[in-house]
C-alpha cells in the first residue's frame, strides 16, 4: 500500500512510520501548515497534485493517514476520493464533534472505548475501536542497548517518577471561570473532591452526582465560542473541564504523598507549580529520554487523566514497553487488558497507590518480575506492527 502520511512533528510519527515500513507499505511524508477547518487555495492546490496523482493510470497513495483527525484532510480526500485513515492519541478530541467525521472516506480510530461507544449512539459508522501502540522494534533495542552499558544490570535513576502534564496552567479552565454563585461552587468543589478517591466510576456522568440543572446552571456562568464548524456537545465539554480539575488536584495530591516519603521525581513543563519533596526535571524527549527514565525508575505512576474514561493511557504502554514497572489507577480498559500484580499494579485508590509504592520499593525481584512480564505482554499485543494492519485495513 502507498500511504500519504500527514506529519506534524507528532512525537510518535517515527515510530509509526518505521512500523509501516515494516510492514512492506511505501509512505511518503507531507508537512502542510493547514490552516484552521477550511482548505486554502494554497492547502488545496498541494493536496490536488498528489491526491490525482497517478502511475501505469491508477490512483498513486491508496490511503491518507494521519494521527489525530483533522477536518480539512477528510474534505480534501472527500474531494478527491482517497480514503482518510486517522488514529487519535488525545481524549477529548474535540474534532471529532466536526460536520466532517460522517465523511464516507473516513477511518478514524479512537483508543477510549467510552468514547467511541458515545460516537456510534450517535450513529456516526465512521468512527472504529482500538488500543495505542508503541514500536517494539525501536524499545527492544533501546533496552538492549541501555542494559549493556551496565552488564545487564539495571541501574536506578529515581525511586518513584511521575512523568506527565499538571495542567496547572492555562489548561486548568476550571479555575479560570470569573464567577460561580457560591452555593454552586461548593457543590461542584465537593464533587470534584470525592472523584479523586473514586476510580473507574466517573461522577460527572452520573445523575445522581451532576444532574443536568447542574450543567445548565454551570454553563450559564461558563461561555463558549461557537465557531459553526463543530457540532459540540457544550454539557460534555463542561463536564471535561471538571474532569481536567480533578486531574489536577489528583496529581498534585498524590505526588505531595510522594514526596514526604519516598525519593520522588516529576517530569514536566519547567515552569509547573513547585510540590514540596518532588523534583521537577522538566521535560524528558520521547524517543530517547523517556524510556530511560522509565526503565531505570524503580517505580513509575500512571494517574489517567480523567477524560479518559476507561481506556488505555499511552503513558502505560510506553512505561510497559520500556521495560520499567508500572503503579496505575484503575482504568476499565487496563483491568481488562493486564493482570494486576502479574503484568503491572493497578491502584484502586489514591492511598493504596501509595501503599503498594511502598512495598514494591522493597520488593525489587519482584518489581523486576512483573516489568518483564509487562513488557512481554505490550510488545506481543500493543506493537504497531502487530496493532497497523486493521488500522489500515480498507
Amino acid at each position: 500500500m502507498r500511504i500519504l502520511y500527514y506529519y506534524w512533528d507528532e512525537f510518535n510519527g517515527e515510530d509509526c512510520m518505521d512500523a509501516m515500513k515494516r510492514l512492506g507499505h511505501e509512505v511518503d511524508v507531507i508537512k502542510f501548515k493547514l490552516h484552521g477547518y477550511k482548505l486554502t487555495d494554497e492547502d488545496d492546490a498541494g493536496f490536488r497534485a498528489l491526491l490525482t496523482k497517478e502511475e501505469a493510470g491508477k490512483r498513486y497513495y491508496d490511503i491518507v493517514y494521519s494521527f489525530c483527525y483533522y477536518p480539512s484532510i477528510s474534505e480534501a480526500c472527500m474531494k478527491y476520493d482517497t480514503p482518510y485513515v486517522s488514529w487519535v492519541f488525545d481524549c477529548p478530541h474535540y474534532t471529532l464533534d466536526s460536520h466532517t467525521i460522517k465523511n464516507p472516506v473516513n477511518r478514524v480510530y479512537v483508543f477510549d472505548r467510552g468514547t467511541y461507544e458515545e460516537m456510534v449512539a450517535k450513529g456516526i459508522e465512521t468512527v472504529k475501536y482500538s488500543p495505542l501502540g508503541v514500536n517494539e522494534k525501536r524499545l527492544s533495542g533501546f533496552c538492549k542497548e541501555l542494559d549493556a552499558e551496565t552488564d545487564g544490570r539495571i541501574v536506578y535513576l529515581h525511586d518513584v517518577c511521575f512523568l506527565g502534564n499538571l495542567y496547572d496552567n492555562e489548561f486548568n479552565f476550571y479555575d479560570q471561570v470569573e464567577y460561580l454563585p457560591p452555593d454552586l461552587k461548593e457543590y461542584i468543589d465537593t464533587v470534584i473532591t470525592l472523584q479523586e478517591k473514586i476510580y473507574g466510576h466517573d461522577l460527572f456522568t452520573d445523575e445522581k452526582a451532576i444532574t443536568p440543572e447542574h450543567i445548565k446552571r454551570l454553563r450559564e456562568y461558563i461561555r463558549f465560542e461557537d465557531t459553526g464548524n463543530y457540532d459540540l456537545d457544550y454539557d460534555r465539554v463542561v463536564r471535561d473541564m471538571l474532569r481536567k480539575k480533578v486531574t489536577v488536584n489528583e496529581r498534585r495530591h498524590i505526588l505531595e504523598k510522594m514526596g514526604e516519603r519516598f525519593d520522588t521525581v516529576l517530569y514536566t513543563m519547567p515552569d509547573a507549580k513547585p510540590i514540596e519533596g518532588v523534583i521537577n526535571l522538566g521535560i524528558a524527549d520521547y524517543l530517547t529520554k523517556m524510556p530511560q527514565v522509565f526503565r531505570r525508575s524503580k517505580v513509575n505512576l500512571n494517574i489517567t487523566l480523567r477524560s479518559i474514561i476507561s481506556g488505555v493511557p499511552l503513558r502505560v504502554l510506553d512505561v510497559l514497553a520500556a521495560g520499567g514497572f508500572l503503579i496505575t489507577t484503575y482504568q476499565k480498559e487496563i483491568d481488562e487488558y493486564f493482570e494486576n500484580g502479574k503484568e503491572l499494579v493497578i491502584a484502586h485508590t489514591p492511598e493504596e497507590m501509595i501503599e503498594l509504592t511502598s512495598y514494591y520499593l522493597e520488593h525489587e525481584d519482584e518489581r523486576k518480575a512483573i516489568a518483564e512480564n509487562g513488557q512481554k505482554k505490550v510488545f506481543e499485543k500493543f506493537a504497531y506492527t502487530k496493532l497497523l494492519p486493521k488500522i489500515l485495513e480498507i
